[in-house]
């Protein structure tokens, strides 16, 4: 029997999909420093080898897109509190030091496999009636698809690698040099509205993995408190009932909408005590942490999988302002 979720969970329509990731190959030589209007540079010290460097040490940065944010900058100042550094959110000196960038280059090489490219993929509808009509929810693109595996913007894929097929089996691309990697076991998670973040615990009670999240709205407040876990379910399908939904479409009617990257959950469900709430992933990565959800904790799909991971029914979940 499929599972039923709460349906404050999001619904959201075209956007990023999700598939576990997957380490980049031999890092090659760097290209020379690009940018998208003007924004984005992949040398060394840069905020896109910045970005890379805070992802590998379980800071995340969200959507990988070379351009600093707001995330990026939680990412930061979390990395330097959990390592003893003065709080700045800037990438002063000791900061580089202590995300090691002499060890590791910003980008790496690929080489497009033809299960990269084999699909299916096929274009979301935006209806809830037409979504529940797909047998699954999948990948829109193969350059979609590359983006969620290396954690990445698919406009900085392109941008990467100017004239380059990313549907075609055999090319050799420059990703971020991500290396993903399972986490210890928390003691403990907390995510604190102030600055949308979720943050995992270790049993000494030290930090040791940040992820960006939206969390609540003014319709939907994020549950203050604390609550347990009841359960965590992977490629969920999701029962959409516009009577719970105050920003529904006139006319939407209920629709159970299959499995998939695409799905308004992304890939993983973990349920909380508090009812009709859950931390989950999302379909649109470039939105975490910079827009509100109905209520539940929206993460990048690559971070909801690390988190749920990371936890069971033992570790208590804390909702803090």
């Amino acid at each position: 029997m499929p599972l039923r979720l709460p349906a404050s969970a999001s619904l959201l329509a075209l956007a990023l999909a999700a598939a576990t990731p997957a380490l980049a190959q031999t890092p090659a030589a760097l290209p020379a420093p690009i940018a998208e209007d003007g924004a984005v540079a992949t040398g060394p010290r840069s905020d896109l080898h910045a970005q890379v460097l805070l992802d590998r040490a379980h800071f995340s940065p969200g959507q990988i897109d070379g351009v600093v944010g707001s995330n990026q900058k939680r990412a930061v100042a979390g990395f330097q509190a959990a390592r003893g550094l003065k709080v700045t959110g800037e990438l002063d000196d000791a900061t580089w030091q202590a995300l090691q960038p002499d060890s590791t280059p910003p980008l790496a090489s690929y080489t497009l496999t033809a299960e990269d490219v084999a699909g299916p993929f096929q274009p979301i509808p935006k209806q809830p009636a037409e979504q529940a009509k797909l047998k699954a929810m999948g990948f829109t693109s193969a350059g979609e698809a590359l983006g969620e595996r290396f954690h990445a913007d698919p406009k900085l894929l392109q941008a990467l690698n100017p004239g380059v097929d990313l549907a075609k089996a055999g090319s050799t691309i420059q990703v971020p040099n991500i290396a993903p990697a399972a986490l210890p076991k928390a003691a403990r998670l907390v995510i604190d509205k102030s600055d949308s973040t979720l943050r995992l615990y270790d049993a000494q009670g030290k930090v040791y993995a940040q992820f960006p999240v939206s969390s609540g709205s003014q319709h939907d407040p994020l549950p203050i408190g604390e609550w347990k876990i009841l359960g965590i379910s992977r490629d969920p399908p999701f029962h959409y009932n516009p009577k719970l939904f105050w920003d529904a479409k006139a006319g939407d009617r209920k629709a159970t909408l299959p499995p998939g990257p695409n799905n308004p959950v992304g890939p993983v469900w973990i349920d909380i005590s508090k009812p009709h709430y859950g931390l989950h992933g999302t379909p649109e990565p470039g939105h975490v942490g910079k827009t509100e959800s109905h209520g539940c904790v929206r993460m990048t799909n690559w971070d909801a999988l690390q988190v749920a991971d990371a936890v069971d029914a033992s570790v208590p979940v804390v909702m803090q302002e």
